[in-house]
């Protein structure tokens, strides 16, 4: 049996099946314009297939946690997901809660922005515009230095992300503050601008 390219609706109705935790959701939302992004500025050819994968890497986190990527590629297959995309998505979880390693670009960039995007929207959120649209680099460098800010992100798994991707650290940053200012609305970022 062939399988079917999976669409945009259908990942966001895959996702919300699964997930009914709005910051979840915003996550998902938040990860899958920065995926669209880098697949923009890299000139992949398959963007849809990047922002499709940005929106269900965490399908499986709301009911899941303890099993997280795990059970992702359960979900994935009941689904009749093709492989491609279900190795993407377990990727990032790679050394965290799951040994599938990252190996083709857009799972590496997944894999590195996933938890930067978190800082970031804390970031943002303490701005007196509760907005990413005036959010520059160095207010989130200035962050990422303070470990007791947003300790939940693993700002290691970021570093090593980039690592992998031989880019910048600041560059990784500065673009995926760009990716999340192209879905400012939708990520709840809009803020008072």
């Amino acid at each position: 049996m062939e399988q079917t390219i999976p669409t945009r609706e259908q990942a966001y109705d895959l996702l919300s099946k699964y997930n009914k935790n709005n910051s979840l959701i915003i996550h998902a939302l938040s990860v899958e314009a920065v995926m669209l992004h880098f697949a923009d500025i890299l000139g992949e050819p398959e963007k849809e297939k990047w922002g499709i994968i940005g929106l269900v890497h965490d399908v499986d986190y709301e009911l899941y946690p303890d099993q997280h990527c795990i059970k992702a590629r359960e979900i994935l297959i009941q689904h009749d997901w093709p492989e491609d995309y279900i190795h993407a998505v377990e990727s990032h979880g790679w050394g965290i809660c799951c040994n599938v390693e990252p190996i083709l670009r857009m799972e590496k960039i997944l894999f590195t922005i996933d938890e930067l995007t978190g800082l970031i929207a804390a970031t943002a959120m303490l701005r007196p515009s509760k907005s990413i649209l005036d959010l520059e680099l160095k207010s989130v460098k200035k962050k990422w230095k303070q470990k007791s800010f947003a300790a939940g992100v693993n700002r290691d798994v970021i570093e090593q992300g980039a690592k992998m991707l031989n880019m910048e650290l600041d560059y990784i940053i500065g673009e995926t503050i760009k990716g999340m200012q192209s879905a400012a609305e939708s990520i709840g970022l809009k803020g008072e601008l």
